[in-house]
């Protein structure tokens, strides 16, 4: 349009020259009628030519309102691309085009996001389902007044030990959503990460003397930024996730180092490992390497998952291999701070 208007500018220009003459010609010659019918005649001509350029030039607006025109009527498959016609319209179909791209991304997102959520239900619904069914099981059984002491006792340890586990599961549902949903700033501080590991252990203490496990923190790693509970509920996890999977009497070591400017959390075991499983999947919310062994242990399949949206928070990563030489690691990066 800067194009179009230019060039009626000039034509308006040339107009008014040409009236600049006129009057000057009619004040010395006195022929009105001739030169008021050329007056006439220039702006007929300036008027005309303006409405050609004008319609040449609002082209490329058209047929781009055309085009929004059939996308909002449903057809997806309308082209928009710049034809150099104009500058302008160019401008407004590259805008238009990068509008749609982020709508369909956000689109993709919102779909996905939705999947997870009820993807997310759905297995919530069956990890309750489970431990619900057994208490519910045991308490009829209980009902039977001929019931032996023995098989009695039996089955409240069992209600007792399935409603720990639900009462586990909620509390781990619980910090994933405030992890993940909290908008609030950490309280960050300067942290030094064998502190966070001391008090991590100290707290798992009745946890590792029931497995006999046997501990080894060993290296210094810089100090990191972040915030105290939530990386100590990381190590935590970690170490808890080792204890179901180790043998009695076997080895947990935690190794602190700075790379790459990066501070290094590595927590080892000497269990069997998680196979063949991607690593990545290790850390999806209710998966689980050996679902027999897990279940019994009493895991509610969210540690992992708590772990890595707490390691985000920090701006960090954190991941898993299976050791040559048997068991797993599972390794934290978080940036170092001077």
């Amino acid at each position: 349009m800067t194009t179009y208007f230019s060039l009626l500018a000039t034509l308006l220009a040339l107009l008014a020259c040409v009236l600049f003459v006129v009057f000057i010609n009619m004040f010395a010659n006195g022929r009105w009628t001739s030169w008021a019918l050329s007056l006439g005649l220039a702006a007929l001509v300036v008027f005309v030519l303006a409405l050609i350029i004008g319609h040449f030039l609002s082209a490329p607006l058209r047929d781009l309102r055309m085009k929004i025109s059939s996308y909002r009527s449903g057809n997806d498959n309308v082209p928009f691309e710049p034809d150099g016609r104009l500058h302008e319209a160019d401008v407004l179909v590259e805008d238009f085009k990068n509008l749609l791209d982020t709508s369909a991304a956000q689109c993709a997102d919102l779909a996905r996001r939705e999947k997870q959520q009820m993807q997310f239900v759905g297995d919530v619904a069956h990890e309750l389902r489970t431990p619900l069914t057994a208490i519910r099981g045991n308490a009829e059984l209980l009902k039977d007044p001929d019931m032996p002491q023995e098989m009695r006792e039996k089955f409240c340890d069992t209600i007792v030990n399935e409603s720990q586990r639900l009462t586990r599961l909620t509390n781990d549902l619980l910090s994933l959503q405030h992890i993940e949903g909290d908008d609030t700033v950490l309280d960050m501080g300067r942290l030094n990460l064998k502190d966070v590991v001391d008090a991590a252990l100290d707290a798992l203490g009745p946890v590792l003397e029931a497995v006999d496990a046997q501990v080894e923190v060993t290296g210094e790693a810089p100090d990191v930024l972040g915030n105290a509970d939530r990386l100590k509920q990381v190590v935590s996890n970690l170490v808890d996730n080792a204890t179901h999977f180790i043998d009695p009497g076997g080895h947990i070591a935690i190794e602190l180092y700075g790379i790459h400017n990066n501070s290094i959390v590595a927590v080892k075991d000497d269990g069997p490992g998680f196979g063949d499983v991607d690593p990545a999947m290790l850390f999806e919310r209710f998966f689980r390497t050996d679902f027999s062994r897990a279940r019994n242990t009493g895991g509610s399949g969210l540690g992992l998952a708590i772990v890595k949206s707490i390691v985000e928070a920090h701006d960090g990563t954190v991941e898993a291999y299976n050791l040559p030489e048997g068991g797993a690691c599972f390794i934290v990066a978080i940036p170092s701070v001077a």
